[in-house]
């Protein structure tokens, strides 16, 4: 038998097999009917733009880093077309099965936790300690955790029913999870990241029907382990004072939000035109990343800034929509946790660029440089379009 031959027999067997194994993995329920266009559309639109807008605002730091102006957008895209193919598979997944499958990846991400101590493969960024480091490749566990622990706790919140109400059956439980993610995250540290899961965590353990009284005293404690912060963790307090006085320290301690000021103060109503951003050049801290929007606001102005902030609300409109008409708890549970999810991190991004709360390092959602944010942020907007195809009219 030639070669020829061996292979035009071997290889339909095996892309057969591939293409039932898939078949089996995506498999739609019967009842499936069309998904949100709605947020398929918005959600396509936010990746766009975001590569668009990368290629403007990494140009500068690409170039003086590597020299060549494409280096970050070309990790970004390979990102971006990992994380489609995600949200596709993902959008076709039924998303009942992840209740058997949260608590084995909520063991999996916390893990990777762990791991960012251990010094082979910790990677430290600024004053954080939040990626692991290995073949040439940079992950930050945090993202995942805000999927993993949803998909866990709300397939738990569900299974709870009227028990959530008590304290051992229904707070406990859910308070050494909490806390045991929350410790993690204060050591690494990434205040940000665990303000997203905290307030999440919080929103969706009320919705599902969790004791208001002991979602008062969760706040409290969370107050105090934050004053305890700004009075032990310098920087932390540093960034408290850069919101009350940017006077305070310009060159030193709150150039990045004086920087990001001038940025979105400059830009007007029109903005200078894409690609026009002065601040890119090395100005502006993190441009690229964190600090993406006020090079959006310079280089597009006023009008498209706003525009921006409206899609994501019109996405959370979207996302409750879908969450109103799920076929069950599980369902609402985690459709009104993840659109709460992007959009409290996109206004958190956003709000404090403009220094409306203090600046927190989280990253805009689908927008802002950085492979484990957009392929965690991808997955919970597929699982939201699975969502969506399954709502009741």
């Amino acid at each position: 038998m030639s070669c020829d031959l061996c292979l035009t027999t071997f290889m339909p067997r095996r892309y057969h097999k591939l293409k039932l194994l898939l078949n089996k993995f995506v498999h739609e329920r019967a009842n499936y009917h069309q998904p949100d266009k709605f947020i398929i559309a918005v959600v396509l639109i936010f990746v766009v733009f975001g590569l668009v807008m990368l290629s403007s605002a990494s140009s500068a730091i690409s170039f003086a880093r590597y020299s060549s102006a494409y280096v970050y957008f070309y990790r970004q895209f390979f990102g971006v077309v990992f994380g489609l193919f995600i949200f596709f598979i993902l959008s076709k997944f039924d998303y009942h099965r992840f209740r058997q499958l949260a608590a084995p990846l909520l063991v999996v991400s916390i893990g990777l936790l762990l791991i960012v101590f251990l010094p082979w493969f910790k990677a430290e960024w600024g004053t954080a300690q939040s990626w692991i480091h290995v073949w040439g490749f940079s992950v930050q566990p945090s993202e995942f955790v805000k999927l993993s622990f949803l998909l866990y706790l709300a397939a738990w919140l569900e299974s709870r029913g009227e028990e959530l109400i008590h304290l051992h059956h229904g707070t406990m439980p859910f308070l050494i999870v909490l806390g045991l993610i929350s410790l993690l995250m204060l050591l690494q540290p990434d205040t940000g990241t665990l303000f997203i899961i905290l307030t999440t965590s919080l929103i969706v353990y009320f919705i599902a029907g969790g004791n208001l009284k002991h979602i008062f005293y969760i706040f409290l404690i969370g107050l105090a382990v934050l004053a305890g912060m700004l009075k032990f963790i310098s920087y932390q307090a540093d960034r408290l004072r850069c919101f009350l006085d940017v006077s305070f320290s310009p060159e030193n301690i709150c150039y990045q939000i004086n920087q990001a000021l001038i940025a979105i103060g400059s830009g007007g109503f029109w903005g200078r035109g894409f690609g026009a951003s002065r601040q890119k050049f090395k100005y502006l801290p993190e441009a690229q990343g964190d600090a993406i929007f006020p090079i959006i606001s310079e280089e597009l102005g006023f009008l498209l800034s706003v525009i921006l902030i409206l899609l994501f609300a019109f996405l959370f409109y979207r996302g409750y929509l879908v969450a109103q008409k799920a076929p069950d708890m599980y369902g609402k549970i985690l459709a009104i946790g993840i659109v709460f999810w992007l959009t409290i991190q996109a206004f958190i991004n956003i709000a404090g660029m403009v220094n409306l709360i203090p600046m927190t390092g989280v990253p805009l959602p689908f927008i802002s440089y950085g492979g484990s944010a957009m392929v965690a942020s991808l997955a919970a907007a597929g699982i939201l379009v699975n969502i969506s195809k399954q709502t009741k009219s």
